[in-house]
């Protein structure tokens, strides 16, 4: 494709002014961000608005307005499992995270495994809470740069060689400078500008696309039938029914596992403004839905039939759905606008994931293990470093490594991070299971969701489970969590007897 000049101008417009708000945000609120509490949560003091912008562009990323619509133009109907985890998500949040901040602010916790150190007294389980959660959002990191590098590659640049990549190098050579600089700071302040270019893009897309299309009733009825509903379950094979059921349930439950999730969620200034959150936050649940609606438009448009688009899907795929269909249906300097709002989308989560993971290896790696004695501007200057280290390897990835193997091992990252379930959540309520029953819950959960996904290849997350002659196909992450919570609960009373017999009368 030849570079679509016009669009190209607005969005390197709109990328400047965000990277102008991110050197700015240093200055906002300003504090000593040689505090990792105050580079690496804000200080903890974000209110309600600040903390629904931060969030939601923590959890809408620019993968996410990329593959939901692709997911739902090749696969139909089973693509909107995200809406449905998107509305589960919200309980959760409401009912359980309050509690975990009101327990991380008193006790000075700045990550999940920090919370998990002092809760359980284990360094061990701790630190497998840390590793797992650094190794799972690594992937994430670099599904970010794949959505980025989408709409780079419909702008018009090449998609080979250095010069292919320099765009996208210089876009996290940007990101790295102002993440370093002002810290979480930067990521709150640009998802304001984020949500707004989202807000604007979708909904000029739902009314401007149907109306050239003529109309949604059009567009429903040049979609396949197979990809409007999903299959009827059959007495012996619950098929997608199950599949998308436990898709959306396990999302749910991970969801704010995640560090980035968890990261914004303990910046929050009160456990009020978590409990705000979670009622408006599902106003980004309605904008999710009319992004998976792109996938249909997108089928309706027959951009893939369209020879001006050709290369973008022999070199992206399903993902190149949502970039042709705004080519196809609006003016170029329209198109700058939507592009600049899904590259931005993927500058935020990817500072505060680089943050979180920084977050991560300093209290819980570099502080436990290494240096237990550094100062607070020693944590706060290793933080730093570490999220650069994170940035670079997600760009040395995404450069060096197929495509394919990204989304594997983010596929991979659901299924390991939910494994922190047990020890996260229901350590809050009770405090009936041992720490190394829990440890050892972890690996099986580990153990056996990695190996039902790589009995699909690594290319599905759906397990179909085989009961009394029943085939249940579900995701393997929940399916997973559930072997992790039953050999915790199994082995705790065990440890415990261990425990027992061994402590002397006098408790020495």
């Amino acid at each position: 494709m030849n570079l679509n000049l016009p669009a190209t101008i607005v969005f390197v417009v709109l990328f400047l002014l965000v990277t102008c708000l991110g050197f700015v945000a240093a200055r906002w609120r300003k504090a000593d961000l040689n505090q990792l509490h105050e580079w690496g949560l804000g200080g903890r003091r974000f209110g309600t608005v600040v903390t629904w912008f931060l969030l939601g562009g923590d959890l809408y990323t620019a993968y996410t307005f990329i593959a939901v619509p692709a997911l739902v133009f090749g696969a139909g109907a089973m693509g909107f499992f995200a809406i449905a985890y998107a509305v589960l998500i919200y309980p959760f949040l409401y009912l359980i995270y309050p509690r975990l901040w009101a327990i991380a602010r008193e006790r000075g916790h700045v990550t999940a495994a920090d919370y998990v150190r002092d809760r359980f007294g284990s360094r061990t389980l701790a630190l497998a809470v840390a590793v797992t959660g650094i190794v799972a959002t690594m992937p994430y990191i670099a599904l970010q740069l794949i959505g980025m590098e989408v709409v780079i590659g419909a702008l018009g640049f090449p998609t080979n060689g250095f010069s292919g990549h320099l765009p996208l190098i210089i876009a996290f050579i940007v990101l790295a400078a102002f993440t370093y600089t002002s810290g979480l700071r930067a990521p709150a302040l640009i998802a304001v500008v984020k949500d707004m270019l989202i807000f604007v893009t979708i909904f000029a897309a739902v009314i401007v696309i149907p109306a050239k299309l003529g109309g949604y009733g059009a567009i429903f009825a040049s979609v396949p039938p197979d990809k409007l509903i999903l299959p009827a379950a059959t007495a012996d094979n619950f098929g997608k029914q199950s599949a998308y059921a436990t898709l959306a349930l396990g999302s749910a439950l991970a969801l704010f596992l995640y560090p980035h999730a968890m990261t914004g969620i303990l910046s929050a200034s009160s456990g009020d403004v978590i409990r705000r959150n979670a009622g408006l936050l599902a106003a980004y649940s309605f904008i999710l839905g009319l992004i998976a609606l792109l996938g249909y438009m997108a089928i309706a448009a027959g951009v893939n039939k369209d020879p001006a688009y050709a290369a973008g899907f022999a070199e992206y795929g399903s993902n190149f759905a949502v970039p042709a269909l705004f080519l196809a249906s609006f003016p170029s300097w329209f198109v700058g606008v939507a592009f600049a709002a899904i590259a931005i989308g993927a500058l935020v989560p990817a500072a505060i994931m680089s943050i979180a993971c920084a977050n991560l290896y300093t209290r819980n790696l570099y502080k436990e293990f290494i240096r237990p004695d550094c100062s607070d501007a020693d944590e706060a200057r290793m933080a730093k470093i570490v999220s650069l280290v994170v940035k670079i390897g997600a760009v040395v990835f995404i450069l060096a490594i197929p495509q394919a193997y990204a989304i594997q091992l983010q596929l991979l990252g659901g299924i390991w991070i939910i494994q922190l379930l047990p020890p996260i959540l229901l350590g809050l309520y009770t405090d009936a299971f041992n720490a190394r029953a829990l440890l050892i819950g972890w690996v099986a959960g580990i153990a056996s969701g990695t190996y039902m996904a790589s009995t699909q290849h690594f290319i599905s997350s759906v397990y179909p489970l085989a009961i009394f002659g029943v085939t249940v196909p579900g995701y393997a992450a929940l399916y997973s969590v559930l072997i992790n919570f039953l050999v915790a609960a199994a082995l705790t009373p065990l440890f415990d007897l261990a425990g027992r017999r061994g402590t002397t009368p006098t408790g020495r």
